[in-house]
């Protein structure tokens, strides 16, 4: 009976070691980081060959954000050299009308709606004296057309009695008139006045923020933090680029992350679907061989293989 108490008290220390060792738990295994490919570019066509580039870190200096953001952009260039407005327009006060319609709906629709509108009142005296009833029925496919029809009509009013029926090209003047605001008077400083100048629409605000290029979410603070990085010379053209980018490749909730040429340099890649045959399918107008939004088109857009779009109706 002595002898065996040894060993009793040894069988219970083992026990004690076995039961504290199985309380130990097992470390998670560690997921691993979705990393773009080499080569995310072979489903667009004339998409440039990507660089296999590293994620930016969460310590980016200001200097690697700068680089990283101007190669996004030359990248870009060369995937859309043909980028355009997507509002079809032949004078400032087609495209100032057509870009404030544009609001609650597309480009296309857009287009196909101002043909109509312009040959009936080709100038702002014109559309400033005509009957509301007439201009909303042409402005109904729009959407919202009562109040794009009174807005359309009071900035038309305003173009003739404080500028001489002229659309002004100056910030400050064009933000004066009924409707308009920083976006749109950007669109018309730029494309009818070559006057530099980012348009902060919902795909470059989406698009710049997945680029970690700022993390603000108010547009003139967007527009700020954004043409910091970039000289102003590339204001205008910067703003194509990403929003082309954004209608074709990178969309809101499914982005084609498998078929994007910057991959590479995106810290949101994986968040879209990164196999690129089912990347292709995502991709839209002629990137995905679709018409496009304008009716009639840069020549240079028609040389890259896009197609205009349908007209109304058809």
């Amino acid at each position: 009976m002595t002898k065996s108490a040894p060993v009793k008290k040894a069988t219970a220390k083992k026990a004690a070691v076995k039961k504290a060792s199985s309380a130990v738990k097992k470390p998670a295994p560690v997921k691993k980081a979705v990393v773009a490919p080499k080569k995310a570019t072979a489903a667009v066509k004339g998409a440039p060959a990507a660089q296999p580039v590293a994620k930016p870190p969460k310590d980016e200096s200001r200097t690697a954000l700068v680089r990283r953001a101007r190669r996004i952009n030359r990248e870009l260039a060369e995937v859309y050299p043909y980028a355009h407005p997507e509002l079809d327009f032949d004078n400032p006060f087609q495209l100032v009308i057509a870009t404030v319609l544009s609001a609650q709906t597309t480009d296309l629709r857009v287009n196909q709606t101002t043909p109509a509108l312009f040959a009936k009142y080709p100038t702002p005296e014109d559309l400033a004296a005509a009957n509301p009833e007439e201009v909303e029925e042409i402005l109904r496919p729009t959407g919202f057309f009562r109040a794009k029809t009174k807005s359309v009509m009071g900035l038309s009013k305003a173009l003739v009695e404080q500028f001489g029926g002229e659309v002004p090209g100056r910030l400050e003047d064009l933000v004066k008139l009924p409707g308009v605001g920083r976006k749109t008077a950007f669109v018309v400083l730029g494309n009818a006045f070559g006057r530099p100048g980012i348009t902060v629409d919902t795909h470059f605000q989406r698009l710049v923020r997945r680029w970690q290029w700022t993390d603000q979410t108010d547009p003139d603070k967007i527009e700020a933090a954004v043409g910091a990085l970039f000289p102003k010379s590339d204001w205008t053209d910067l703003s194509h680029h990403v929003i082309w980018h954004g209608r074709r490749i990178c969309h809101a909730r499914k982005p084609a992350c498998g078929a994007c040429p910057i991959a590479p340099l995106c810290p949101a890649y994986g968040e879209g679907e990164t196999d690129p045959e089912k990347a292709k399918k995502l991709l839209k107008y002629e990137k995905g061989g679709f018409p496009g939004q304008r009716l009639k088109p840069p020549q240079s857009y028609i040389d890259a293989g896009g197609k205009p779009a349908p007209p109304l109706g058809a």
